[in-house]
Order: C-alpha cells, then sequence, then structure tokens
C-alpha cells in the first residue's frame, strides 16, 4: 500500500514538473513578445523623434532662415536712381545678345534681402546687354509691390518672372517626381526645389545660372559649358552655365531622379555635379579633370575663393589691397547664405562684403539698411 501511495505521488511529481516547464516556456515565450514589443515601440517613437526633427528643420528652411525680415529705409512705391552702366565692360555684349541670367527663389519670399538684390544688380551691371530674370515663386497672377521688386524693375535688363513649378517641369524627367512628390517629408524642400529649378531652366532655355548669394564681379559670358570646383573633390551648382539641351544637364535631370534622396544636404546639387561628371569623364574621382568631353571645371578661386568653412572672412575687415590679392582670379564670390544668413555689417565698416557690396551693386549699398531681426 506504501508502495503505491510513493509511486502515485511521484508519478504527480512528474506531472507538476511538466506543467512547471510548460509554463516557463510560455512565460519565455511572452517575455520575448515583450521585449519586442518594446523595441518595436522604441523604434516606432525614435521614427516618430526623428519626423519631428525633420519638421522643424523644414518649418526652419521655409519661414525662418529664409524669411529674415529685412527693414527698408524706402517705401514700396519708389522714384528709380540714375543708372549708369558701363556697357564697354562687356566686351563679348553683341556675340550674347540671347544670353539669359537666371536666379530664382522658390520659398514665398516676395521683398528680396538684402543680399539678393546686391546679387541682381552685380550680375545686371557685369551684363548690361544680356537679360537677368529673376523667377519668384510668391508672385501670382496679380502684381505683388513690394520695395525690392521696385527697385529691380528700375534695372533694364532685369525681368522679375513668376515661378510655376508644375509648369516649369513639364516635359522633363522631374514633372512626373514633383507631382509624387511628398513636400512635407522633405527636411531640405527648398534647396531641393531650388536644385530642380536651375537643372531644367538650363536644360530648357540654356544660359547662365546664379544663386541669389553670389556678387559677380567680372563678366561670365565667355564661361560656356562650365561649373565651379568648390574644394578638390567637390563641385557646386551656386555657378551654372550650358547651353540648351546639353546632354551633361539632360544627364542630371535623369540622375536627379533616379538617386533622388531628400534626406542627405546637396545630394541633389553638388554631389549630383560631382558623381554625373565621374559617369561623364568616366573616372573615379575629379581631382584632376579640368576639361572633359565639353564640360569644363573651373578652380574654386573662380567663384568659392572662401570655403564655406571660413564665411566669417566676408564679414572681417580687410585692406583694400587684401581683397583684390584674394579675389584677383574670381568671376564672382559666394556668401555662402546657409551660414551667413541675418549676419549684419554697419555700412562703411570695410569688412569684405561691405567693400564688395559699395562696388558691384552700389544702389542696393547706399538705399538698404540690412538688419538683423
Amino acid at each position: 500500500m506504501v508502495r503505491k501511495v510513493s509511486h502515485f505521488h511521484s508519478k504527480l511529481s512528474d506531472e507538476e514538473q511538466q506543467q512547471q516547464q510548460n509554463f516557463i516556456k510560455r512565460y519565455l515565450v511572452l517575455k520575448n513578445k515583450a521585449k519586442n514589443n518594446c523595441w518595436c515601440k522604441l523604434w516606432i517613437c525614435s521614427l516618430i523623434l526623428l519626423k519631428l526633427i525633420s519638421l522643424t528643420l523644414l518649418l526652419y528652411y521655409r519661414g525662418g532662415a529664409q524669411s529674415l525680415t529685412v527693414k527698408y529705409r524706402l517705401s514700396n512705391d519708389i522714384k528709380c536712381p540714375s543708372i549708369d552702366f558701363n556697357y564697354d565692360s562687356d566686351g563679348d555684349s553683341q556675340t550674347h545678345d540671347n544670353t539669359t541670367i537666371f536666379f530664382v527663389e522658390v520659398s514665398d519670399r516676395t521683398n528680396p534681402t538684402f543680399l539678393s538684390l546686391c546679387s541682381l544688380e552685380s550680375a545686371a551691371r557685369s551684363h548690361p546687354q544680356a537679360k537677368i530674370a529673376f523667377y519668384m515663386k510668391g508672385l501670382s497672377a496679380t502684381k505683388v509691390k513690394t520695395f525690392g521688386i521696385s527697385l529691380l524693375n528700375c534695372f533694364p535688363n532685369i525681368e522679375i518672372r513668376p515661378l510655376d513649378l508644375k509648369n516649369l517641369f513639364v516635359d522633363t524627367p522631374l514633372s512626373s517626381w514633383y507631382s509624387s512628390l511628398h513636400q512635407w517629408w522633405q527636411p531640405y524642400l527648398i534647396p531641393t526645389i531650388a536644385d530642380a529649378c536651375r537643372l531644367v531652366l538650363l536644360w530648357k532655355y540654356g544660359g547662365i545660372y546664379l544663386d541669389t548669394d553670389i556678387i559677380v564681379l567680372k563678366n561670365l559670358l565667355n564661361l560656356t559649358n562650365s561649373l565651379g570646383r568648390e574644394e578638390q573633390y567637390l563641385l557646386n551648382t551656386a555657378f551654372l552655365s550650358f547651353d540648351r539641351g546639353h546632354d551633361f544637364i539632360g544627364n542630371c535631370l535623369k540622375n536627379f531622379v533616379e538617386h533622388f534622396n531628400g534626406w542627405i544636404w546637396g545630394h541633389q546639387g553638388p554631389q549630383l555635379v560631382t558623381r554625373v561628371l565621374k559617369k561623364w569623364c568616366q573616372k573615379k574621382s575629379i581631382a584632376k579633370i579640368q576639361q572633359c568631353k565639353g564640360v569644363r571645371m573651373l578652380p574654386p578661386e573662380a567663384f568659392y575663393p572662401v570655403r564655406w568653412q571660413d564665411w566669417k572672412k566676408y564679414f572681417e575687415v580687410m585692406s583694400k589691397s587684401e581683397v583684390q590679392k584674394l579675389l584677383k582670379n574670381s568671376y564672382a564670390v559666394h556668401i555662402w547664405n546657409k551660414m551667413s544668413h541675418g549676419t549684419s555689417f554697419p555700412m562703411g565698416s570695410k569688412v569684405m562684403i561691405d567693400q564688395l557690396s559699395s562696388v558691384y551693386c552700389p544702389i542696393s549699398y547706399k538705399i538698404m539698411s540690412w538688419q538683423e531681426t
């Protein structure tokens, strides 16, 4: 009898052990699921946080850095000052009567900053026979009247045109790309759209494209099918000069769509033309390329004599001889607005940008007050 009872208890113990093992297995499974769910939730939270940061950057570039208020001394209705052009400086003007120099403003701004006005004036003065076309997205069918627009209208060779992006991209590889673009999920929407516009304008019409933070020092009309080198291994798109329908620009448009990545700054700009040039020339590096298959690479000093890392140099006091020495081989200077926006300088301070603007955009310099707000 005792043995039977003992055998019964032993058998019961085995069943309990089996139940315990099953319970432990279920517990471990649930624990792993909970752990995986925890990591999943953490991953989702990280994505949401990243999106919020991107949205903040987007709002900054749309409404902050791109829309700094500029205080003007004059009202929107101005009497045009006397504008004297030195037509002799445009030596090849008869050969390039149809050349257009393009500027674009892809934000909704309708009152250009001082630097934008200076860029356009310097281009107009350096190219009195050329057409300076300023495309502004903020302009609608109804005419917008601001001080900056009124001032630019005083220059006989400056035309201000509304920018219709959908219409501009028609009949190009960027048409379908733009139609399907989720704009609110693009952290660098404004520079991306600006990158697209410059390529399409040159592809459709040919001419010269300039950023609105470039001060032109010399005539650019002889720089055909050219772009500037920012540094040894990187090109830049603040200046582009190409014939209408040039194959290099066509390749850039295709690469823009095929390798689009809106999350990397400059991926559709400097990095795009750099990788396209490598394929164009069938080289792994652009370091030693000066000219290849009809496309010319200009040295850094031509448009980028001051590196973006040293942008503050434009706001430092320099002697006239130092400025001349630095810019002796430059066609224009890029002020790197992404870094320098909002930086003020006192008129007559003799910092480099003060000297340049007083000479190359004297009207903008005299009647504007650039104030950080």
